[in-house]
């Protein structure tokens, strides 16, 4: 579904993306793991269009995309951020946040299709008029990740989308997209730092490390710490010195 090739991106002449090669298949959840400032979100920024200066080649179901953001890839595409406050308007209630998109482009039954998601996230559209300040962590990062699947994608993109909520909240989203995953056959690109969360929701990891994608591994593996990188194996001892 997803396949990055030779990807390379630089900012004032620093590379900080140096020629990754990644491919997820459709269905399935695929993890980058790494350490802050390893390029994991850059991956995932070029993918989302929110770098346009990158070099290589990206394609999603087997169309590749270019440095132009274009509906389709938008329809196709979607990004769930790290910190649902930030990501939704302080003064836009949850059916504005959930229609801005289906606006931009031009679909219809949107009341529907508003609360249609909204009980897919485990929501009632007894929420549609509550503003940010009025939800839970968790609450608000449902309303940010059915705004990312109003559009029906194939794909979501998960910048870190556990890491700013409790531990308890943590595990009702992870839960709520393996659900969202099966039940929609969606594909999952995620970045985290976090062990734990790439265990409990990627069948494969791919680790990075200065700009490179250092191995790629399954679940198994890397819960019984079969790894080979030096960068894989400093995340398990750090793990587990913080446990």
């Amino acid at each position: 579904m997803i396949d990055i090739q030779d990807l390379h991106l630089s900012f004032g002449g620093v590379s900080v993306l140096h020629g990754v090669n990644l491919h997820v298949p459709e269905g399935t959840a695929v993890g980058l793991l790494g350490e802050s400032g390893s390029g994991k979100t850059t991956v995932l920024r070029c993918l989302a269009g929110q770098y346009h200066h990158w070099s290589g080649r990206l394609s999603v179901a087997g169309e590749p995309l270019t440095h132009r953001l274009t509906p389709e890839r938008c329809r196709r595409l979607q990004m769930v951020f790290q910190d649902p406050y930030g990501s939704l308007h302080p003064r836009h209630s949850v059916a504005t946040a959930l229609a801005e998109p289906l606006r931009i482009h031009r679909l219809d039954d949107v009341s529907a299709r508003i609360d249609r998601v909204l009980t897919q996230v485990g929501l009632s559209p007894a929420f549609r008029e509550r503003l940010p300040h009025q939800l839970s962590g968790g609450q608000r990062q449902r309303v940010a990740i059915a705004r990312a699947l109003i559009l029906e994608p194939r794909v979501l993109l998960l910048d870190e989308p556990t890491s700013a909520l409790d531990v308890s909240v943590q595990a009702e989203i992870l839960n709520l997209l393996t659900s969202l995953r099966e039940r929609h056959g969606l594909t999952y690109l995620m970045v985290t730092h976090d062990l734990g969360v790439v265990a409990h929701l990627c069948e494969r990891i791919g680790v990075m490390a200065g700009g490179r994608l250092v191995e790629v591994l399954d679940r198994e593996d890397l819960r019984a710490g079969r790894v080979q990188a030096v960068a894989t194996r400093a995340l398990l001892e750090a793990c587990t010195e913080s446990a």
